[in-house]
């Protein structure tokens, strides 16, 4: 094996958990969805916070802690199971059944609160870890026009 392909073991303590919102994994509907993100106190101060405020939107890193490892998928499938949409690989996809059950949302900030952060939009469900919060900047948001197949439009059309 070559040293590049050497497996590494990375470890991520969550910063902290999402509270309320929506109880249950479902797919879609996620846009009306409001929930908090309560940081760890132990480890942070609201300091950890300054200045987050004054964003519109952040990008939440989330562990799907509820996907069992058995059910990790490592090739290709139907998006959802459907049939009707292409066999596409698990990294052409955003399923929560991926390698290391890592979600990224995008989501409006509603407000900040001592070691609350009040978002809207999540897709992350109660008690979910949460791994990284990070300000949404348009700068780094895609450059240039972007491309999607059909039913990734199709799939996303209820999904917010």
């Amino acid at each position: 094996m070559s040293e590049s392909s050497t497996r590494v073991e990375v470890v991520c303590d969550p910063v902290g958990r999402v509270v309320g919102g929506r109880g249950e994994v479902r797919d879609d509907e996620w846009g009306e969805v409001s929930a908090v993100i309560r940081l760890d106190g132990e480890r942070f101060g609201p300091e950890a916070l300054a200045g987050l405020d004054s964003f519109s939107h952040v990008e939440i890193v989330y562990h799907f802690d509820r996907v069992p490892v058995d059910q990790v998928e490592t090739g290709a499938r139907h998006p959802r199971g459907n049939t009707d949409w292409p066999l596409v690989g698990i990294f052409a996809q955003r399923g929560k059944n991926r390698p290391n059950r890592l979600g990224v949302s995008r989501c409006r900030l509603l407000r900040v609160e001592g070691l609350d952060v009040h978002v809207q939009g999540l897709d992350a469900v109660d008690g979910t870890p949460v791994l990284d919060i990070k300000p949404y900047l348009a700068e780094f948001g895609p450059r240039g026009a972007t491309e999607q197949p059909d039913w990734a439009t199709e799939l996303m059309r209820e999904y917010y």
